[in-house]
């Protein structure tokens, strides 16, 4: 007998192009191509979420680099000094005191340097 794959295939199609919404050229309306134009989004926005990570570690490391510089120190002495204290700040949380809280960052500056 041949098995047509009637209403099972039409109902894969359907999914994988929903996902290929809004891509350019046949690559929303055709189902080989939006298969593979989904299948390359998946693996591109799973590698980014990990990159994502770094890129804002980075971003905090170079306002909190400026950040301390304005105050006379410099980030690996002041990051250094954190860790010997046992200071529980990370540099996110340090980052947003130095733009939301400039003073009470700077306290914390002094403070740590100053030992």
């Amino acid at each position: 007998m041949r098995v047509k794959r009637g209403i099972v295939r039409h109902r894969r199609h359907k999914k994988i192009r929903k996902l290929a919404k809004g891509y350019e050229g046949g690559r929303h309306a055709t189902f080989a191509k939006a298969k593979e134009a989904v299948i390359k989004a998946g693996q591109h926005a799973y590698r980014d979420r990990k990159k994502k990570k770094r890129n804002f570690r980075s971003l905090w490391i170079v306002r909190l680099n400026a950040a301390i510089r304005d105050t006379g120190s410099k980030y690996s002495i002041f990051i250094d000094q954190l860790k010997k204290q046992g200071v529980a700040l990370d540099r996110k949380t340090l980052s947003e005191l130095a733009i939301r809280e400039p003073e009470v960052f700077a306290k914390i500056v002094k403070e740590v340097t100053s030992k």
